[in-house]
């Protein structure tokens, strides 16, 4: 079994590799830099990821996971302090996390009472549908 190349965290990251490591693709990368959320560092025409791009992308991508809007995700980004106890940073990250958690339980129990009700509908559609063949007249 051949083992991925272990990346140093100081190690720089091409397009390529962060796609293959983050199961993105270029536009993805290209998308959040174009937002300013990432910032690779330009060599040419070659963009180049360093450790923090990456801790910024893996947050982005929870984020996104969450259902966390692109401008909530940037918010948290800014609030980061190297070297800081972040606590700013946390409690609103867990003030944003509260509100999409009701917001998706809501949307579970919506989600539940819709799927009981279509559940319904096909029964019934079905019984009537085995009536109506029963009614049928035979050639």
């Amino acid at each position: 079994m051949e083992e991925k190349p272990h990346i140093m965290s100081d190690d720089l990251m091409t397009i390529r590799q962060m796609c293959d490591a983050f199961d993105v693709t270029p536009r993805t990368l290209r998308f959040y830099e174009a937002r300013e959320l990432i910032f690779p560092q330009r060599r040419g025409q070659h963009r180049l990821y360093d450790r923090r791009d990456r801790a910024r992308l893996t947050l982005i991508l929870r984020g996104k996971r969450f259902g966390f809007s692109l401008e909530q995700i940037r918010q948290l980004l800014e609030l980061y302090q190297p070297g800081g106890a972040n606590g700013s940073q946390i409690a609103a990250t867990i003030a944003i996390a509260r509100e999409r958690l009701a917001d998706m339980e809501r949307q579970q129990a919506e989600l539940q009472v819709a799927i009981a009700d279509l559940k319904n509908q096909l029964s019934d559609a079905e019984r009537r549908l085995a009536a109506a063949s029963l009614e049928q007249p035979t050639g």
